[in-house]
């Protein structure tokens, strides 16, 4: 008996031990997969990690995962472009949000893409975050006549606004396949003028930069 317990002792260290290998292997896998790192620009050229962080710290640009584990890429932050039919727009929007939407003023909207490292940390409680949107709203009324009207892909991370503001899912993901392509990081904004042309701003941004793109937009 006891020399059957030695023996299965024996192979229970043996797997112990082939375990052990299998894991460390595998932790070095991916380390070396993490620490070769490739970097690319907006037009997938690829960069070196001083140019690519170079041109990062404009500010112009958003860093967004690539094609691969390994791979970061550049992304514009600020977009133009123009919608064919902005009145098929404003018939999604005006079910969605349950008011009109005047069609000789622009249209504003500000979109959560989901729950990321960058909108979901921060120390703002609620009379903070309502003064902010608060004075948003107040500056588009002045500017415009209008109020920004708030979608979200994924409410995961929302949970903050509760009381404060009314979030709408993203019919369809429509607004993101018109405006959004990636998932940038905390939230963006999109306006579209009276005529469809639109100005879209990827990352975080400040309430002056919408009031700015509003007035660019107001004619």
């Amino acid at each position: 008996m006891k020399a059957f317990f030695r023996l299965n002792l024996s192979k229970f260290k043996l797997l112990l031990f082939f375990i052990c290998i299998v894991l460390y292997t595998g932790c070095s896998s991916s380390k070396i997969k993490q620490g070769d790192i490739r970097y690319f620009n907006h037009k997938n050229v690829e960069l070196s990690e001083e140019k690519f962080y170079k041109i990062r710290s404009t500010n112009k640009y958003l860093d967004i995962p690539g094609d691969s584990i390994n791979h970061i890429k550049l992304t514009v932050r600020e977009k133009k472009g123009k919608i064919p039919k902005r009145s098929d727009l404003e018939d999604i929007l005006e079910k969605l949000i349950n008011r009109e939407i005047d069609s000789t003023s622009p249209i504003v909207i500000i979109y959560h893409p989901g729950k990321d490292r960058c909108n979901s940390g921060g120390t703002a409680n609620k009379a903070k975050i309502k003064n902010w949107h608060d004075q948003l709203a107040l500056g588009l009324k002045r500017i415009a006549n209008i109020e920004p009207i708030y979608i979200y892909k994924s409410y995961d991370g929302l949970q903050r606004y509760n009381g404060i503001l009314n979030y709408y899912k993203d019919p369809n993901r429509i607004i993101e396949s018109l405006f959004f392509e990636y998932h940038y990081p905390c939230s963006s904004y999109v306006v579209i003028s009276k005529s469809g042309e639109y100005i879209s701003y990827f990352g975080e941004f400040s309430k002056e930069s919408v009031w700015r793109t509003t007035q660019r937009l107001t004619f």
